[in-house]
């Protein structure tokens, strides 16, 4: 069996040089003393015989560039070589092995048709020669045998037609799954990405806001400034727990020691505010009656808020800052806005503020990135709200979200 299979693989890696060394074998089988159909008496060995085999077996090496041509040609050789008695019985194999090529390599329609002209051209061209009937074995087994060699070629090139669909299948499958793999990792870097932004983008500037409190009040008031570094400490202390928790997703879900914590949800919206109000007048309010949300939109609500207080920070320092959340039939609404009015100089964090009325970025993580923005934007839409920020014609910036949550789907 492996010596068969090795056998196939060098036939199909160089066919021209498999059909030359079988025209050659069929040349010489071609000069055997084998008796034509009909048992005439053996004829000697004769210079016409030898050409008519030479003509015929050649033809076949040119026989899977010139299918139907070849089979036309050996076809009309064995016809005139009974004609002119120069035919030895093997010698008319090689049109059974031209029909064969024909059926593997065109069309059912076509190769039948050939293929029952050979027969019928050489089979009747025998009757006449050697004066036999149509019904004596000798004719009967000479059209079987292209009967034989059509129907296995055409099943041949069923079965190739039949792999290539299976291969061409199996190569759209595997891309899909190669976009479908790439897809998935593109989502996946793009939610990481959003979450270190939030994550770290928000503490830090907890931080900062805390650290400059602590900063201004140290000489005059100590005890506040000890409690601004406490919230120092606690921020840090988040910071590092949010980021061992995304740290242990990315190293996979086998290990058992992942850290985990709360989801962000609005039921930790005061202590989000009281992070910032320290070094920056914010004031927050809810209308409606509040209940609790789908984790998803949860998590939205409190990323964008956490945004937009982050960057109130940045980009308009000790501005005043009003949260506001409306509870309704369809959803939740989220509204944070500033009054880009900077507070006297010398409060917590000092230096020159940079006004949210014109050329905010919402960039947290770097000035002028604008990733802030695309970040609640995609929260947003990611859970079929709507998104819109910008400045307000009496000064200031605003951000607005709405969310869909309906009173029946709440969680």
């Amino acid at each position: 069996m492996g010596r068969l299979v090795r056998w196939r693989r060098a036939v199909r890696g160089h066919p021209a040089v498999a059909d030359v060394l079988l025209a050659v074998l069929l040349f010489v089988v071609s000069l055997l003393p084998v008796n034509p159909p009909g048992g005439a008496s053996r004829a000697p060995l004769a210079v016409g015989t030898v050409l008519f085999a030479l003509a015929g077996c050649g033809a076949l090496a040119l026989r899977r560039r010139r299918p139907l041509a070849v089979l036309g040609t050996v076809t009309v050789l064995v016809v005139a070589a009974l004609l002119l008695g120069f035919v030895r019985g093997p010698f008319m194999i090689i049109v059974a092995i031209a029909a064969y090529t024909v059926a593997s390599r065109t069309d059912r329609w076509t190769a039948w048709v050939t293929g029952t002209g050979a027969a019928l051209a050489i089979g009747a061209t025998a009757v006449f020669v050697l004066g036999i009937s149509w019904v004596r074995p000798e004719i009967v087994v000479l059209l079987l045998w292209f009967g034989f060699a059509v129907a296995g070629g055409d099943a041949v090139r069923s079965r190739r037609a039949y792999v290539a669909v299976l291969e061409e299948r199996a190569r759209r499958a595997e891309q899909t799954r190669e976009e479908e793999a790439l897809r998935r990792v593109a989502e996946e870097r793009l939610r990481i990405a959003r979450e270190l932004h939030d994550v770290v983008a928000h503490h830090i500037a907890l931080i900062n806001v805390q650290a400059g409190v602590a900063g201004h009040l140290l000489s005059g008031q100590p005890e506040a400034a000890q409690e601004a570094l406490g919230h120092v400490r606690a921020a840090s202390r988040t910071v590092l727990d949010e980021l061992a928790t995304l740290l242990g997703v990315l190293r996979g879900a086998g290990e058992n020691d992942t850290p985990t914590e709360p989801a962000p949800s609005l039921n930790r919206l005061d202590t989000l505010v009281e992070g910032f109000s320290t070094g920056q007048p914010v004031r927050w309010t809810v209308a409606g009656q509040p209940r609790a949300l789908p984790t998803a939109v949860d998590v939205a609500a409190y990323r964008i808020v956490q945004e937009s207080l982050t960057n109130a920070y940045r980009h308009a320092p000790r501005a005043a800052v009003a949260v506001r959340l409306r509870y309704g039939p369809a959803g939740v609404t989220i509204e944070v806005r500033d009054d880009g009015t900077p507070r006297p100089e010398g409060g917590p964090t000092g230096g020159a503020p940079v006004t949210g009325a014109t050329g905010r970025s919402c960039g947290a993580s770097g000035a002028g990135t604008g990733l802030g923005l695309i970040g609640m934007r995609e929260r947003a839409e990611t859970v079929g709200g709507t998104f819109s920020a910008g400045p307000l014609p009496d000064g200031g910036w605003q951000v607005r979200a709405e969310l869909p949550a309906p009173e029946e789907l709440a969680e």
